[in-house]
């Protein structure tokens, strides 16, 4: 099965922000994206603003296979 899925990475530990629907124990693959290394050398902004965007929860995304 695979989903896309946003969640927060807080205290080392990344939490979905739904349900996903997964049995106890059940083991995934995570990989992660964020839309500031996606544009790297696209968009020109400042190194503090490009921060912020990086540790923004919404930009935070997990794909489960």
């Amino acid at each position: 099965m695979r989903m896309r899925v946003k969640a927060i990475y807080k205290n080392e530990v990344l939490k979905p922000l739904e349900k996903l629907g997964l049995k106890e124990g059940e083991k995934v693959e995570i990989e992660t994206s964020n839309a500031v290394q996606r544009t790297r050398g696209i968009i020109k902004i400042n190194h503090k603003l490009s921060e912020e965007i990086a540790e923004s929860d919404e930009l935070s995304v997990a794909i489960i296979h």
